[in-house]
C-alpha cells in the first residue's frame, strides 16, 4: 500500500531545513514521549554509577530480566531483552520469518517494514472509520480462516488510533491462531499509559499460550527514546532459545541494563505519568467532542487521533499552522487506510496541551 512519506517524532533536523523553524524551538506532539522526563531515581542512580560502563553487561541479563519481570508480574524466565522493541520487532521478522503476514491497521510502518526484508508478504486488516476504528473480531476470524497466515501484528493499543483490544478479546485471538498455526506478535508500547492496562495487556496470557509475543520499550512511558532499551515476553521456550543464542551478544549496553534495574521501582513516577495521562486522555478527549470541528476518537495510549470534519482545513495545513507556530503534530497521510483528514498528537505537559489545542480551535 503506497502512502507519502511523512515527518516522524525525530525527524525536527529535517523540519528546521524544509520550514527553517529552529529544531530546539520545536515542542515535539509527534514523538509521543512521556513530557515528564526521565526518572527522577534513574537520573540519581546513573550519576552515581556511571563507571558501569568499564565492564562488559551481564550476557544473561539476569538482574534486568529480574526487574522487568517484577514489574511486570510475569516470570523473568520469559523475557528477552534487546536494542529498543525496534531490535525485538526486527529478529521476530527474521526467525518467524513468515511467508505470510497480517497486520492490523492503520498502525506504525516499521512492521511491515522488517517483514517486508526478511522477504514475507503483507496483507493489512482495516481497523474501519466507519467502526471507529475499532476492531471487528468476527471479521478478523473470517479473514484470519480465509488465508492462511505465518504471522498476526497487533499493535496495543494501537498507533495512531490510540484504541485498545481487551485481553478477553486476546485470548480468543490466540486460540484461533494457535489452532491454525499462526503466531502472534504484540506491540505494547503504549500499554502503561492506558487505564485499560490491567484488563488489556497480554503479558499475563503467557501462562496461557506460546503461539505470541509481547513487545514493550522504555523509549516512551520512561521518556528514554536514546536508552535503547527492550524486551519481550513469551512462553515459547524454542523462541527465546533461538533469540539468545542468535541475537547479537550485549545488545543492551550496560548503562541501559542499570536503568533497567532502576527506572521500574520509581513508583512515584510511574504513578503520577499515569495519574496525568488519564486526565489528558479524558479532558482532550472532551474539548475536542465538543468543538464540532474535529471528531476526535477514544485514546488509550498518549495520543490522541482526530478527524478534521471543518472542510477548509486538511492535514497537510494544520502540520504547517503548527510548526509555523513551534508546535509539531502528525499528519497521518502515511498510515495505511487513513487520508488527510486525520491527525494525531501526543500529550506533553497541560499548558502546552492548551496552547496546541486552542491553535488548532482557532485555525
Amino acid at each position: 500500500m503506497e502512502k507519502k512519506k511523512a515527518f516522524h517524532g525525530s525527524d525536527l533536523e529535517l523540519i528546521e531545513k524544509e520550514f527553517g523553524v529552529k529544531k530546539e524551538n520545536i515542542i515535539n506532539f509527534a514523538a509521543n514521549v512521556n513530557p515528564m522526563g526521565i526518572s527522577p531515581l534513574l537520573k540519581e542512580e546513573l550519576t552515581k554509577h556511571i563507571n558501569v560502563i568499564e565492564t562488559y553487561p551481564d550476557r544473561n541479563y539476569t538482574d534486568l530480566r529480574a526487574s522487568i519481570g517484577k514489574y511486570c508480574a510475569c516470570n523473568p524466565e520469559y523475557i528477552t531483552v534487546g536494542n529498543g522493541s525496534t531490535e525485538l520487532i526486527s529478529l521476530m521478522a527474521q526467525f518467524i520469518h513468515p511467508e505470510k503476514a497480517l497486520i492490523i491497521g492503520p498502525t506504525y510502518s516499521e512492521y511491515g517494514h522488517e517483514i517486508g526484508l526478511s522477504g514475507g508478504s503483507i496483507t493489512y486488516f482495516e481497523l474501519k472509520e466507519s467502526e471507529d476504528f475499532r476492531l471487528n473480531i468476527e471479521a478478523l476470524f473470517t479473514e484470519l480462516q480465509k488465508t492462511h497466515y505465518d504471522m498476526l501484528v497487533i499493535c496495543n493499543p494501537n498507533n495512531p488510533t490510540s484504541g485498545i483490544i481487551s485481553q478477553d478479546i486476546l485470548s480468543l485471538i490466540m486460540q484461533l491462531c494457535k489452532d491454525l498455526g499462526t503466531f502472534i506478535m504484540i506491540d505494547e508500547t503504549y500499554m502503561e499509559f492506558s487505564r485499560n492496562e490491567a484488563c488489556a495487556s497480554a503479558a499475563p496470557l503467557t501462562e496461557r499460550f506460546d503461539n505470541f509475543i509481547v513487545l514493550r520499550g522504555v523509549s516512551k512511558f520512561f521518556a528514554s527514546p536514546g536508552l535503547r532499551l527492550g524486551y519481550a515476553i513469551t512462553q515459547n521456550k524454542e523462541l527465546l532459545h533461538k533469540i539468545r543464542t542468535e541475537q547479537n551478544p550485549w545488545s543492551v549496553n550496560s548503562i541501559a541494563a542499570l536503568a533497567g534495574t532502576v527506572m521500574y521501582n520509581d513508583s512515584e513516577y510511574i504513578r503520577k505519568t499515569k495519574e496525568f495521562m488519564h486526565e489528558e486522555q479524558t479532558r482532550l478527549y472532551d474539548v475536542f467532542n465538543a468543538s464540532g470541528k474535529y471528531k476526535p476518537y477514544p485514546a488509550d495510549a498518549n495520543f490522541i487521533l482526530l478527524k478534521i470534519l471543518d472542510e477548509k482545513l486538511d492535514a497537510a495545513s494544520l502540520f504547517e499552522l503548527c510548526i509555523r507556530n513551534n508546535f509539531m503534530i502528525r499528519n497521518c497521510d502515511s498510515f495505511p487506510f487513513l487520508s488527510d483528514r486525520f491527525i494525531r498528537f501526543c500529550f506533553m505537559n497541560r499548558e502546552d496541551n492548551d496552547k496546541l489545542t486552542e491553535l488548532l480551535l482557532n485555525a
